[in-house]
């Protein structure tokens, strides 16, 4: 169980200092209905766009490559009592839903749960764009604003361990469910 805890220590600390970590940038509060925006990399180059669509009552997100082929879908689950939205893949199979666990006073908690693989938490302050996502405590990503002087510009780095694009459409869901308009 040490070993474990050093283990998991040192996989974190080489995902803090940039060790096989890719950095996307984003926007705050861009996602709502009608509204499109790209994801670029950290040279600011286009790679997705997400394309906000009003689907018969559903909030939908399509997240294209930069070529304009779908690469996943992010879309509400209006009839559940907890606000959740599923993700699926280009195909239209779900990959993941991500949905809120818990609320206390100092952190919203959110899980990403896939449909093969161990579940992601998600934990820090949601609404300021500062959290991690993790599995069974090893840093899988980081969604920060101090890494862009940019106003209303977060960063979304991504680690090896994680699939991006599953990634990149569970933060745009967390942004649509937080920041509702």
């Amino acid at each position: 169980m040490f070993e474990e805890r050093k283990d998991r220590r040192r996989a974190n600390q080489a995902f803090d200092r940039g060790e096989g970590v890719t950095r996307y940038r984003m926007r705050e509060k861009a996602v709502s209905f009608g509204n499109d925006y790209w994801i670029d990399n950290e040279a600011g180059d286009h790679l997705y766009k997400v394309n906000g669509k009003v689907l018969r009552a559903r909030r939908t997100y399509k997240i294209e490559d930069r070529y304009g082929r779908n690469v996943a879908t992010v879309q509400s689950r209006p009839l559940r009592i907890k606000d959740s939205m599923a993700i699926e893949d280009a195909d239209g199979r779900r990959v993941a839903l991500v949905k809120k666990a818990l609320v206390s006073p100092l952190r919203d908690r959110w899980v990403i749960k896939p449909e093969n693989g161990e579940e992601l938490t998600v934990q820090g302050n949601i609404v300021d764009h500062e959290y991690a996502i993790e599995r069974d405590g090893y840093k899988i990503a980081e969604v920060s604003k101090r890494w862009f002087r940019v106003r209303d510009t977060y960063g979304l780095d991504i680690g090896p361990a994680a699939d991006p694009t599953t990634v990149l459409a569970a933060a745009v869901a967390i942004d649509a469910m937080t920041h509702d308009d």
